[in-house]
């Protein structure tokens, strides 16, 4: 069972390192996945395919400053906890723990400051854009492209509060 829940939004400025993403926002939905649920990688996972997002992998955050100029993405945590810091090294620190989703749009910058021994990090991308590029510096992409907004919210499809957001 899933719980309703309203994604916090956070802009974020242009980092000196990463472009992040001047029009949309990332959000943060807390405990998406409630304790009840146990198995909380295969629940992140039907959620995103019956949502049509692709491309969906099981590991962790990278522990370097990294972003997609050619894919939003979807980060569910399925076990454990992490601290990340999105939008490069001005950008601002979050703590997620199992149970929360966080999207981010194209551009922005993630890094996996420290996390548990258990951290299991379920991710995805709308389709078409499951073939990403990853990028740590800006200076590696000569503009961003205009990357098609998701046609659906990775957790609640058609109806979802991305749409709203975006």
């Amino acid at each position: 069972m899933s719980r309703t829940v309203e994604p916090q939004t956070v802009f974020l400025k242009e980092d000196p390192d990463i472009p992040n993403n001047p029009e949309l926002p990332v959000l943060i939905y807390p405990q998406v996945l409630g304790d009840e649920v146990p198995d909380k990688a295969a629940a992140f996972e039907r959620h995103f395919s019956e949502s049509g997002w692709r491309g969906t992998w099981r590991n962790g955050i990278f522990p370097y400053h990294h972003f997609h100029p050619d894919a939003h993405e979807a980060l569910g945590i399925a076990r454990g906890s992490v601290e990340v810091q999105i939008g490069g090294e001005t950008g601002k620190r979050f703590k997620l723990t199992a149970g929360d989703l966080v999207v981010l749009p194209a551009g922005t910058g993630h890094k996996n400051l420290s996390a548990s021994g258990d951290l299991q990090v379920i991710g995805s991308y709308p389709a078409g854009q499951e073939d990403y590029t990853i990028c740590r510096s800006k200076a590696e992409v000569k503009s961003m492209p205009d990357v098609p907004r998701p046609q659906t919210d990775p957790f609640y499809g058609k109806e979802g509060p991305l749409l709203r957001a975006w």
